[in-house]
């Protein structure tokens, strides 16, 4: 009977649809800084204030009662399994796309598999990839030090 439920589980796996994914606290700010910071649309106080959440100060100073959006039309992250070196990400945002590679890369791409992204392998490949990721942060909710203030939601890429 074990070796039934050891072969019907990875096929109940296999071919599910990828659904929308949904994140709030510590990976939604974390995805919302690594994004934000190659994002045309976010300030460049907005990015000091996220990275500065990064660095463990909740407490920094910001705007009352403004609320930070991070937008990316999509986020595709892959490393290697053959080339253990390679981490490489590219960023969508309209007309701007930027690409990240190294320690960035696999901070982004850490972040992805956290928040539970399911991951997709091609060819000495591992990816990870969303698409229309909108993220909200509130300032004065993560002064509050509560667990919250930090919200993404984000489709499957295609």
């Amino acid at each position: 009977m074990k070796k039934i439920a050891l072969v019907a589980i990875p096929l109940l796996l296999v071919g599910r649809p990828a659904l929308a994914g949904t994140e709030q606290g510590s990976g939604a700010l974390s995805l919302s800084a690594l994004v934000a910071e190659y994002s045309p649309a976010v300030k460049a106080a907005e990015k000091a204030l996220l990275l500065k959440y990064l660095e463990g100060d909740a407490k920094a100073a910001h705007a009352p009662g403004k609320k930070i959006n991070v937008n990316a039309e999509l986020v595709t992250c892959r490393i290697s399994d053959v080339d253990i070196t390679a981490h490489s990400c590219e960023l969508a945002f309209g007309a701007k796309k930027d690409t990240i590679k190294g320690r960035k890369a696999h901070e982004l791409y850490a972040t992805l598999v956290e928040i539970g992204v399911p991951f997709e392998g091609a060819a000495g490949s591992i990816i990870e990839a969303i698409s229309n990721l909108e993220c909200t942060v509130d300032p004065d909710e993560v002064k509050q030090g509560g667990g919250g203030g930090a919200h993404c939601k984000y489709d499957p890429a295609k």
